[in-house]
C-alpha cells in the first residue's frame, strides 16, 4: 500500500495526527490481531494444551513484521474478515512442528473481537490523558474566574447574571463525567473466546479437562478482562463502548458549542488561544479547535446508533451485525481521540475577556436583574403592583434607551427606597461562587 492509498486523515483534521489515529491505524489493528493469536497459544501452553516452545515460536513469528496489510485486506474479501488470510500466513511463518498450534480451537470472531478490544484499550489511554489535561485546565479557569460576572443566556437571550467560573466548572463536570465513563468501560474490556459457536467444544477435543479455564488465561495474557461468557452475540461490551464514547463526544461538544457562541465577533467574551486562518480573509482568526470538536460531536451519535443496532445479532454468531461494528467503532475512537486532544489544547489556551462580559451585563438597560427587583419590590408595593411597574419601566427603558435603575430612582412610589445594590448585575450571581467551589471539590 502506497502513502497515496493509506488513510492518513486528509478529510479528517479532527483526528489526523492524534494518538488515536496511530492507535487505530490498519497497522495497529494488524498488531492487535497478531497479539491476539500469539496470546491464544501462550494461554494454551499455560494450561498444558500446547508446548511452551509452540508459544515461543508463535509469539516470535507474530512479531516479525512480515505481514502485508494491503495484501491481507485484499484477501479478506474471500472470507469476509482478515483473520482467515492472517492465520494462513502466520501458520506458514511459524512452520513445521508448531504451525498447527496457531489459532487452534478459536474462530475468526474470537480473534477479531479480541483485537478490537486491544485496539480500544490502547487508544483510550491517550484519550484519558487528554481528558485529564482538559479537566485541569478547566479547574484553573473556574477557580480564576469564580466571581467574574457575565450574562446568563437562556433560549439565546440574556436571562440573569451568572459567572464564568460557574460556566467553566460546568464544562469540567461534563469532562470528568466523560472521563469516569471511559475509565470504567476501558477497565471492563473483555477478551473473546468461545470457539465455533460459543461452546469451547474444540478445546475439549484438544484435551482440555476444563475448557472454561481457557478464557481467563487468555484474558490474563492480553491484560483484558475475563468474559463471563463468550459474547459473540451478546454485545454488551460494544454497546457500553458506544455509550461512553458518544457521551464523551457530546460532553466536549457542549464546551465547544459555548466557545463558538461566545467567541463570535459581536460577543467576543472568549477567544481561542490561536485561531485558524482563512484562505480568503486575512483578518480572520477562526475558532478551529471548537469547530473540529463540534463536528465530532455531531457525528458520534449516528456511529453509536450503528453499534447499538448490532445488539440485534441472531443465532450463536451473526451474519452482518458483527461485521457492521468494525468501522463505526474505529471512527468513534478516532473522533473522540481527536476531540479530546483538541479540547485539551482549547482549554489550555482559552482567552477570557472579563471586561467584555461585564459590559454586556448592561445591554438590556438593567433589565437583566428584573427577577431580583420583582422580589425586592413586592414587599414594598405588593406583588401585583411591583410586576405592573416593572413591566411599564421595562418598556420605557427600551423605548427611551434609558437605564432601568435611572427610571426606578425617579419613580415617586419608590422615594426613599435604596435600590443601588439590587440594580447591580454583578451583585446578583446567586450561589454561583459556592456552586463553583463545590464543583471544584471533585477530583
Amino acid at each position: 500500500m502506497t502513502s497515496a492509498d493509506s488513510d492518513t486523515g486528509l478529510l479528517a483534521p479532527g483526528w489526523a495526527g492524534s494518538p488515536a489515529a496511530a492507535e487505530t491505524a490498519d497497522a495497529a489493528f494488524l498488531r492487535a490481531l497478531l497479539d491476539a493469536e500469539a496470546a491464544l497459544t501462550r494461554a494454551q501452553a499455560t494450561l498444558g494444551l500446547a508446548p511452551a516452545r509452540a508459544a515461543t515460536a508463535v509469539t516470535e513469528a507474530a512479531g516479525t513484521g512480515r505481514f502485508d496489510v494491503a495484501s491481507l485486506a485484499g484477501r479478506a474479501r474471500a472470507g469476509g474478515n482478515p483473520v482467515i488470510p492472517l492465520v494462513a500466513e502466520l501458520t506458514r511463518t511459524v512452520g513445521g512442528e508448531y504451525g498447527p498450534y496457531v489459532h487452534r480451537g478459536a474462530t475468526s470472531q474470537d480473534i477479531m473481537d479480541t483485537a478490537m478490544m486491544l485496539v480500544t484499550h490502547r487508544a483510550l489511554g491517550p484519550v484519558l490523558a487528554d481528558l485529564d489535561r482538559c479537566g485541569r485546565a478547566l479547574a484553573r479557569l473556574a477557580a480564576g474566574h469564580r466571581d467574574t460576572p457575565m450574562p446568563g443566556r437562556t433560549l439565546t437571550q440574556h436571562a440573569v447574571p451568572t459567572t464564568f467560573g460557574l460556566k467553566a466548572a460546568g464544562w469540567r463536570s461534563l469532562v470528568l463525567d466523560a472521563r469516569d465513563r471511559v475509565t470504567a468501560v476501558r477497565g471492563s474490556l473483555p477478551a473473546q473466546l468461545g470457539g465455533a459457536a460459543g461452546t469451547l467444544a474444540a478445546f475439549s477435543a484438544y484435551g482440555a479437562e476444563d475448557p472454561t479455564a481457557l478464557p481467563g488465561a487468555y484474558a490474563r495474557e492480553l491484560g483484558l478482562a475475563e468474559p463471563p461468557l463468550p459474547w459473540h452475540t451478546l454485545r454488551t461490551p460494544v454497546a457500553d463502548l458506544a455509550g461512553a464514547l458518544a457521551f464523551a463526544a457530546g460532553a466536549l461538544g457542549k464546551l465547544a458549542a459555548d466557545v463558538l457562541v461566545l467567541s463570535r465577533t459581536e460577543i467576543a467574551e472568549l477567544g481561542e488561544g490561536s485561531g485558524g486562518g482563512s484562505s480568503a480573509m486575512p483578518h480572520k482568526a477562526n475558532p478551529v479547535r471548537s469547530t473540529l470538536i463540534a463536528a465530532a460531536a455531531r457525528r458520534a451519535p449516528q456511529l453509536a446508533a450503528t453499534l447499538y443496532g448490532s445488539l440485534v445479532a441472531e443465532d450463536e454468531r451473526p451474519a452482518g451485525a458483527w461485521h457492521a461494528e468494525w468501522e463505526p467503532l474505529r471512527d468513534l475512537l478516532r473522533l473522540v481521540g481527536g476531540a479530546a486532544r483538541d479540547a485539551a489544547e482549547l482549554t489550555e489556551g482559552l482567552r477570557v475577556h472579563p471586561d467584555t462580559m461585564r459590559e454586556h451585563l448592561g445591554l438590556t438597560h438593567g433589565l437583566i436583574v428584573s427577577e431580583r427587583l420583582s422580589a425586592e419590590l413586592a414587599p414594598v408595593l405588593g406583588r401585583a403592583r411591583a410586576k405592573e411597574l416593572l413591566t411599564e419601566l421595562a418598556r420605557r427603558a427600551y423605548e427611551e434607551g434609558r437605564d432601568l435603575g435611572e427610571l426606578l430612582a425617579i419613580e415617586p412610589e419608590l422615594k426613599g427606597v435604596d435600590l443601588t445594590e439590587a440594580t447591580d448585575p454583578a451583585r446578583y450571581t446567586g450561589s454561583a461562587g459556592a456552586l463553583t467551589d463545590r464543583a471544584l471539590e471533585r477530583r
